[in-house]
């Protein structure tokens, strides 16, 4: 990629991102109201590209056929329509799987922690059981990044983008591609 500017890469890099969740949008744009909601496919595509964009620590498969699982707290939509999206797929050669949680859940094999707005104690105590662990935490509640999350999903400029806490993701031992990095809309903890 030589030769390539940084704004060149950027804009590579949302594309890589956006892509998944632009096709999400319009495949779903017209469906009647009983159709998962475009927010759900938006985010269901987000959460299925970031784990191509995260390296877990060695440790954090237990065999190397493992799979990598996304856990889903709080929004069980999300949850279902995200299983659809990654059925078959694979990432790094771990085939996805996705698993529906609740308050006090342990996290044990979980890679990818999703957890929606609800009430707020709640958002706090799964993301209080992701503390120490190789997990990547992404939230839509409200000030999740403050709260402690990786992750924040934030509409900007009338579209869902994300917000990433850099701090969170170097205590966890995990690296985000820095193409992932250049498509957030924001970047806090970056030097």
């Amino acid at each position: 990629m030589a030769g390539l500017s940084r704004f060149a890469l950027r804009r590579r890099a949302v594309r890589s991102l956006a892509l998944p969740a632009l096709l999400a949008m319009l495949a779903w744009s017209g469906a009647a109201a009983a159709q998962p909601s475009v927010e759900n496919q938006v985010k269901a595509a987000y959460l299925f590209k970031f784990a191509g964009f995260v390296e877990w620590p060695e440790g954090s498969f237990t065999r190397t056929d493992s799979p990598l699982q996304i856990g889903v707290a709080g929004n069980d939509a999300l949850a279902d329509q995200l299983e659809q999206m990654v059925a078959g797929r694979t990432v790094a050669g771990h085939a996805i799987s996705v698993r529906k949680l609740r308050r006090g859940d342990a996290l044990h094999g979980v890679h990818i922690l999703f957890i929606g707005a609800g009430e707020r104690s709640s958002v706090i105590d799964m993301l209080a059981a992701a503390r120490g662990q190789s997990v990547l935490t992404v939230s839509d509640a409200d000030d999740s990044i403050a709260l402690g999350c990786m992750i924040a999903f934030v509409v900007a400029q009338d579209r869902l983008r994300f917000d990433v806490a850099l701090g969170q993701v170097n205590s966890s031992r995990l690296r985000i591609s820095a193409r992932m990095l250049a498509a957030a809309n924001r970047v806090q903890g970056a030097t």
